[in-house]
């Protein structure tokens, strides 16, 4: 996972601008998620699912007011990858992913973390963190 201004997928690749940051705001920016998933060759062809959550520095979620109300941050997705004929047997397939992120009001001075679950397993570099600029008095 590569924290990015912003990102896309075209022809199963990822395509990233201004990625690889860690130190956003304090003023709230739109940014993107960029993550390739490889799924091993005997996982193909079933369904997979996948959450990703922002949590605080206490483990905590991050929620923000919407239209209906108080919610996390958070993205899902269910995918199932086929066996591309030109990847040879028993290889990962790679799959890329792009989750844009809207400008969140997150608190200066903050440390933050993506957490990433795929199948209901997780894994401590599935986990990106970030931390937000305090703001600068005059």
């Amino acid at each position: 996972m590569l924290l990015c201004d912003s990102a896309q997928v075209a022809e199963g690749k990822l395509y990233i601008l201004g990625g690889g940051w860690s130190l956003t705001g304090p003023d709230p920016t739109p940014s993107a998620i960029a993550m390739k998933i490889e799924v091993d060759w005997s996982d193909a062809e079933r369904p997979h699912h996948f959450e990703l959550f922002l949590v605080d520095a206490d483990g905590q979620p991050v929620m923000v007011e919407t239209p209906v109300g108080l919610h996390a941050v958070e993205a899902r997705a269910d995918f199932t990858v086929t066996r591309p004929d030109s990847v040879p047997p028993g290889s990962p397939i790679d799959i890329p992913f792009v989750i844009p992120v809207g400008p969140l009001p997150l608190n200066p001075g903050t440390r933050y973390t993506w957490r990433l679950v795929i199948n209901g397993e997780t894994d401590d570099s599935w986990y990106l963190g970030f931390s937000t600029r305090a703001v600068l008095e005059d």
